[in-house]
């Protein structure tokens, strides 16, 4: 009954958590160029995150991607940085982009 109980209550955190992040990611507009599931301007967070995947460092170099911007790993199309996403701000949605499947 207890791993039950734990089970739920850790699914129900991880969805609270995936929700708040998908709003964060909404308030900052990063769904004016990226996607979850698939490229727009940007590439599908999905993609990001297979891209990182195996990276210990990824988290970090993403979020200064987020918030620096970048050129040339994606394609032409650079990345403008976001000084409205602060380092906080930019780890969150990093670690959210990574766990995306």
């Amino acid at each position: 009954m207890y791993l039950k109980t734990l089970i739920c209550l850790m699914l129900a955190m991880s969805a609270n958590f995936s929700q708040a992040d998908a709003g964060l990611a909404k308030s900052k507009n990063c769904y004016a160029c990226h996607a979850v599931d698939k490229t727009v301007m940007g590439p599908a967070f999905k993609d990001v995150a297979a891209k990182y995947a195996g990276n210990k460092e990824a988290a970090s170099l993403l979020a200064g991607k987020i918030r620096n911007g970048g050129e040339g790993f994606w394609g032409s199309i650079p990345m403008p940085p976001n000084a409205q996403v602060s380092d906080a701000q930019a780890l969150k949605l990093a670690s959210w982009i990574l766990a995306t499947k």
